[in-house]
């Protein structure tokens, strides 16, 4: 268990590093060290999860039997992707620090910040970031330890469908990287907001009903039947891991309402989501 874990945490903090340092020091490109902490921190987002949904397809079709086959890859990805989530906290934090000095609300001419200000910019981070910050904690200190141990190597095929809600991911990263640039009434901004809003319906609000059509086909049992079926543990799971990706799909469809609107409309306001 410890090999994975420990790969993961040299992988993300590196390749943001890595990343960082590259678009700092290219002669071609000199960014600001703002810019390339807020790319980073999407490039890292982004490369996770197409590692996770790879994996999930991998695992996800692997296993014939729903309950019973097991793909090592099931575990050993859990593992290696534990560190992301704690890495990820903290590269959110350093987004939010950066916006918040840019908007001129550190010290003077770029000097020391204030007293104080590094706690007022965390509690405001809490305050803004709290649903994905929650999440993160609840994928490390619940869903961790429950795939690893109280599954005991069943559902395997589960799992691997659950790593595949990342697809939407890279789709929310780069949209977040376009309105950051102010580049909302491109192209570019709108073929990938249309990819996000069906990769995240797909992928994350169907993946539940999906899982559960799959348990009863596998029982033989329909559809509606199956909450009934189950304990009453695994639907409260479910409703939980499903509530926050219904909030956030509801905040991509108001962006895209207002991304799309005629115009001479208001310009649309950035969907505050992320994988």
């Amino acid at each position: 268990m410890l090999t994975p874990m420990v790969a993961g945490g040299v992988v993300f903090p590196g390749l943001f590093l890595l990343s960082k340092n590259t678009l700092q020091r290219l002669p071609q490109l000199r960014w600001e060290e703002a810019d390339a902490v807020i790319v980073s921190a999407r490039l890292v987002s982004s490369v996770q999860a197409i590692m996770a949904s790879t994996a999930g397809y991998i695992v996800s079709t692997s296993c014939k039997h729903i309950i019973d086959d097991q793909h090592w890859l099931s575990s050993a990805y859990t593992q290696f992707a534990v560190p992301y989530f704690i890495y990820d906290i903290y590269a959110m934090f350093l987004c939010h620090w950066h916006k918040h000095q840019v908007k001129g609300h550190g010290g003077d001419d770029g000097g020391a910040s204030p007293p104080g200000s590094t706690w007022a910019v965390a509690r405001a981070y809490l305050h803004k970031e709290f649903l994905m910050v929650l999440h993160h904690a609840v994928m490390v200190l619940v869903c961790f330890p429950l795939s690893v141990v109280w599954r005991q190597g069943k559902g395997d095929f589960f799992l691997g469908c659950l790593l595949m809600a990342e697809v939407s991911t890279p789709f929310v990263c780069l949209g977040k990287i376009l309105i950051q640039y102010k580049q909302q009434h491109t192209l570019l901004h709108k073929v990938n907001g249309a990819l996000m809003l069906l990769s995240f319906l797909c992928c994350r609000v169907l993946l539940f009903p999906y899982l559960y059509w799959a348990y009863g086909r596998h029982a033989g049992l329909p559809l509606l039947s199956v909450p009934l079926a189950l304990p009453a543990h695994v639907n409260l799971g479910a409703a939980l891991l499903l509530a926050p990706q219904l909030y956030w799909f509801f905040l991509i469809c108001r962006g895209a309402c207002r991304l799309f609107r005629p115009r001479g409309s208001p310009p649309p306001s950035p969907c505050q989501t992320q994988d």
